[in-house]
C-alpha cells in the first residue's frame, strides 16, 4: 500500500514534518516548530487557487466531435505548485465551494495563537486531491503516572469532492505511536464542514466547537485513569476480541484459524509486551493491546517485509482502524 504523499519530478515531495522524519522518509524535516506560513510553503501547499471549471464531455461520431455541456457539474482544478499549469482534481456538483489551503491553515493558526500549539506536519496526498495539517498541543496527558499521551489537532480537506473539511482531536501514545481516537461520551473529537456556500462561516464556528478540545482531553484522561485502576482478566479481554472479530459456528476453517491466531497475538501483547510495562493486567492495558494489534501487528498486504511495514504505517496514517478502536474503547472503558 502506497503512502500517497504527492511527489514531484524534481525529486521533492509535498510534505513537511517538524523535528522528526516520517516513516516514508519523504519531504522536508524542519529544525524546530513551524508556523502556518512555513508549513504551507515547505509542504508546497500555498498558491493553489483551487477553483471550479465548467465541465464538458466530447461525443465522437463519424461526423466528427461534438462538445456537450455537463449541467450542474464542474471540475475542481488547481494551479500546480511546481509547473504552474492547471491541473484537474475531481468532479463536483453545483453546490460545491472550494476551501483553500490558506483558509485551512488560517483556521488552525487561530487555534495556535490561543492554545500555544505548534504545527507538526503538513502535506498533500493523491496528487493534490487531499491535504492535511496537524498541530501538537502544548500539554501532555499522563495516564497512571507514567504513560504519556500527546494531544494533536489534525485537519484534513479534499479538493476532489471526496470528503468534507474535517478537524479531529487525536491523542497519540508516544511509545508506539498508536492513534487512539476514542468515542468519549460528552466530549467531541471531530468537527465537519461541508463544501457549501456557508463553509467559511462554519469554519469560524468550528473554532468555537474546538474549544471542547480541552474538555475532550480532560475526559479522555479521566476515563483512561479509571481504566488503569481497573483490573482486566484474560477472559474479559477474550470476550472483547470475540465481539470485535466475531466468528460463527458455520464459518470457514480459515476464519476460525485466523481468530485463534489473532487471539494468541493479542493475549501475548496483553501479558508480555514491553509497551504494557507499568499497566499490565488493567483495562487500559487491554485497550492498548487491541490498538497495538490493529495498527501495527494485524496482517498486512505486501510481498516483502518493507511493503507490509509500509501498509501498516499507512493504516495508522489513514485511520483505517479508527472505527475498530472506538468500539474497542467503548468495550474496555469503565
Amino acid at each position: 500500500m502506497a503512502h500517497e504523499i504527492e511527489q514531484f519530478t524534481d525529486g521533492t515531495a509535498a510534505f513537511a514534518s517538524a523535528n522528526t522524519s516520517a516513516w516514508h522518509k519523504l519531504g522536508t524535516v524542519t529544525d524546530g516548530a513551524m508556523t502556518a506560513e512555513e508549513a504551507m510553503r515547505i509542504a508546497s501547499l500555498a498558491g493553489w487557487n483551487v477553483r471550479l471549471l465548467p465541465l464538458t464531455a466530447t461525443e465522437i461520431t463519424a461526423n466528427g466531435t461534438t462538445p456537450v455541456e455537463v449541467a450542474q457539474h464542474f471540475a475542481t482544478a488547481r494551479t500546480h505548485p511546481r509547473t504552474g499549469r492547471t491541473q484537474a482534481l475531481g468532479v463536483v456538483g453545483s453546490d460545491y465551494h472550494p476551501v483553500q489551503n490558506e483558509e485551512h491553515a488560517e483556521f488552525l493558526n487561530l487555534l495556535a495563537d490561543e492554545s500555544g500549539a505548534h504545527f507538526e506536519t503538513a502535506g498533500s496526498l493523491r496528487d493534490g486531491r487531499q491535504v492535511f495539517l496537524t498541530m501538537k498541543m502544548p500539554q501532555t496527558l499522563t495516564i497512571g503516572g507514567n504513560d504519556d499521551v500527546d494531544l494533536y489537532i489534525a485537519a484534513s480537506n479534499s479538493h476532489d469532492g471526496g470528503s468534507a473539511f474535517r478537524i479531529i482531536v487525536t491523542p497519540v501514545r508516544v511509545v508506539c505511536a498508536n492513534t487512539l481516537r476514542a468515542a468519549i461520551q460528552g466530549a467531541r473529537s471531530s468537527f465537519v464542514v461541508r463544501h457549501t456556500a456557508g463553509a467559511k462561516s462554519r469554519i469560524a464556528q468550528a473554532r468555537s466547537a474546538l474549544g471542547l478540545t480541552f474538555k475532550y482531553a480532560e475526559e479522555f484522561e479521566r476515563t483512561a485513569q479509571r481504566m488503569i485502576e481497573a483490573e482486566m482478566a484474560l477472559s474479559e479481554l477474550k470476550s472483547v476480541v470475540e465481539e470485535l472479530w466475531p466468528v460463527k459456528v458455520d464459518d470457514s476453517p480459515r476464519k476460525k484459524t485466523n481468530q485463534r491466531q489473532r487471539w494468541a497475538t493479542i493475549s501475548s501483547l496483553f501479558e508480555h509486551a514491553g509497551t504494557q510495562a507499568g499497566i499490565r493486567g488493567t483495562r487500559w492495558a487491554g485497550y492498548n493491546a487491541l490498538t497495538e494489534y490493529a495498527n501495527h501487528v494485524a496482517p498486512a498486504q505486501g510481498k516483502t517485509d518493507a511493503e507490509k511495514a509500509a501498509a501498516r504505517a499507512e493504516r495508522v496514517i489513514s485511520g483505517a482502524a479508527n472505527e475498530l478502536m472506538e468500539r474497542a474503547f467503548a468495550l474496555t472503558a469503565v
